[in-house]
């Protein structure tokens, strides 16, 4: 057996940690995530083990240990010490760069596979302010630029049955609203115009920290996502399979990675 226990700077267990155990060759052998006391058991053959310790906003934890046989290798409470969260992008208007960005989605189809697309064509400016909670974005997407690697489909979706681009060419996304929810995890949330009808969303937005580009420009970038419900936005054409099965599922997962560029 082998045990462990993450516990926080004040001796509180950290419920939402994760393990990985892999062997000596670095080769994955089980992984899952702490129970509601922070701990971690697991079966493994004896032998040499690597043990990480990872949980949102806290800096990982690894150690090597060895297991033998009929016996309880066990790390005991292991504390995790707070991880320094990423510098902040500074005030000014930052552009989004599409070249190193991307707007995906997910759909489940007929109740089984999921297909993947993407729209290639968008732009963006997001206004940072000091503090950053007062930042707002702005997001214009050409409708007509979805693209999921199959032409008859991509043009069905373009029609009247569903984005129907001749009369709604673009889809907006405002926002104003930029609420910290610790660590590097953000809430983003704002208007999205779809289909000529605007609901409020929330983009569950992870914050990824600053960088230096090929020529020395200064970027930030971030991951986010959320789901849509394509009744919301009158999107609700559908066709019935014999078995009583949706061809095209009701809620649309989106993916964004974004990078920004500051302008000027």
């Amino acid at each position: 057996m082998l045990a462990c226990r993450a516990l926080d700077p004040v001796n509180e267990p950290v419920r939402h940690a994760e393990f990985a155990v892999t062997d000596a060759m670095g080769r994955p052998v089980v992984s899952g995530g702490a129970d509601p006391f922070g701990s971690f058991m697991t079966t493994v053959p004896a032998g040499e083990y690597r043990l990480a310790v990872s949980a949102e906003g806290y800096t990982p934890y690894r150690a090597t240990t060895q297991v033998a046989e009929n016996a309880l290798a066990s790390l005991g409470d292991v504390m995790l010490q707070v991880a320094r969260p990423p510098e902040l992008p500074g005030p000014g208007d930052w552009e989004i760069e599409s070249a190193h960005s991307s707007i995906g989605f997910t759909a489940r189809h007929i109740g089984l596979a999921r297909i993947h697309g993407q729209f290639k064509s968008f732009a963006g400016v997001i206004r940072i302010s000091e503090p950053l909670e007062q930042s707002a974005m702005h997001v214009v997407i050409d409708a007509a630029s979805i693209d999921t690697n199959m032409r008859m489909r991509d043009d069905h979706l373009r029609s009247a049955d569903f984005l129907d681009v001749a009369k709604f060419p673009t889809l907006e996304f405002y926002s104003d609203r930029f609420v910290h929810k610790g660590g590097n995890r953000w809430a983003v949330t704002g208007a999205l115009s779809l289909h000529g009808v605007t609901r409020t969303v929330t983009l569950d937005t992870e914050y990824l920290g600053l960088g230096n580009g090929m020529e020395g420009e200064v970027r930030a970038a971030c991951r986010a996502t959320t789901e849509l419900h394509r009744d919301d936005f009158t999107v609700s054409w559908q066709t019935m399979l014999a078995r009583g099965i949706a061809v095209v599922g009701p809620s649309i997962r989106v993916d964004l990675d974004v990078q920004v560029v500051r302008k000027g």
